[in-house]
């Protein structure tokens, strides 16, 4: 994995080349990836003001956290081993399914990620670590992945629905754009330093290389806690990956928007509230949580005014997700004006 935290002279170019190839990119996010961006987001404090409402709620619980394994494979910029962060293999993974992935790495493949990472290192203590892990990689795999765990559970777990909804955002809105625009327009958007040019996709960062993208694909993964960084993954036997900045980090942290007075007169203002967080379509246990309300009350809100024709639950696999229909967007307009 290379990492780029600003725009740097070289570029590492994705070629496509078949109709196979174009036709295979898709977007992901990763709950492992966030959690180890977290970690560096966490280790490096008010250098992300962007994230310092998080870093007051989770301060005392992270300062008892055992984060030097994980720091100790940090960078900042250049390469960081990948098996760490495998990139998805399905839109939304659990991170029980990515920990799983992790432990089953072969311990050479594991092995040869710490070298090349350890050629780079420069701290004294990092070295002797790293080193350390070189002469048994599996044990140090399932540390590295414990150490994972435990860090989801205090830094990432008790906020991962409000940074799920971000991704997800992101990632409903770069489909919206392919729909209407084509994926160049896609590629444009997602970054300055990513642009579809003649011969590719261009991503501009330290390691000036070209790889061929085959019929496996390309990820494009955004992500809320690496933010405003870029990072792309691009060796084997991983699946090509550009990691760009979520839209809308600014709302991540914020209070949810209260409604307009004449939606709360009209409808009251908890179900106001609801009718207004539908930005999106969510399901009854996400609109819940940003809510901080119980899943029953969100229900019960949800059930009336999609009985009243302002909102519609459509499937998506397992769960329901409710969205505002055309009447239920008309009235919020109307009582915003």
């Amino acid at each position: 994995m290379i990492r780029t935290w600003v725009n740097l002279g070289s570029m590492t170019l994705f070629t496509l080349r078949t109709p196979a190839d174009i036709l295979a990119v898709r977007f992901a996010y990763s709950p492992v990836w966030e959690t180890r961006a977290a970690v560096r987001t966490f280790a490096q404090g008010r250098t992300h003001s962007y994230h310092e409402p998080w870093l007051r709620l989770v301060r005392d619980r992270g300062a008892l956290l055992a984060l030097s394994d994980l720091l100790a494979l940090e960078p900042g910029h250049g390469y960081a081993p990948d098996f760490l962060t495998p990139p998805p293999s399905n839109p939304s993974p659990r991170l029980e399914g990515e920990l799983a992935e992790i432990r089953a790495t072969p311990p050479h493949q594991v092995r040869h990620e710490l070298g090349r990472y350890l050629d780079t290192v420069r701290d004294e203590t990092d070295r002797r670590l790293v080193g350390s892990w070189l002469a048994d990689p599996a044990p140090a795999r399932d540390l590295l992945a414990t150490r994972l765990h435990e860090a989801w559970l205090e830094l990432v777990a008790p906020f991962w629905t409000r940074v799920r909804v971000l991704l997800e955002r992101d990632i409903g809105q770069r489909a919206r754009t392919l729909a209407r625009h084509g994926l160049r327009r896609v590629f444009d958007q997602l970054d300055t330093r990513v642009r579809w040019t003649t011969r590719g996709i261009s991503c501009r960062d330290s390691s000036g290389r070209t790889l061929e993208v085959d019929e496996r694909g390309l990820v494009l993964m955004p992500t809320a806690y690496g933010w405003p960084g870029i990072a792309i993954i691009a060796d084997e036997p991983w699946l090509p990956t550009i990691v760009y900045p979520a839209r809308g980090i600014g709302d991540l942290w914020r209070a949810s928007t209260p409604p307009p007075d004449a939606l709360a007169r009209l409808l009251g203002r908890t179900r106001a509230r609801v009718l207004t967080s539908l930005n999106q379509p969510l399901s009854t246990t996400t609109l819940a949580t940003l809510l901080e309300t119980s899943p029953a009350g969100a229900s019960r809100h949800l059930l009336a005014l999609r009985d009243a024709g302002l909102v519609i639950g459509t499937r998506h696999g397992h769960e329901v997700r409710y969205g505002r229909t055309e009447l239920g967007s008309s009235l919020l307009k109307r009582c915003s004006a």
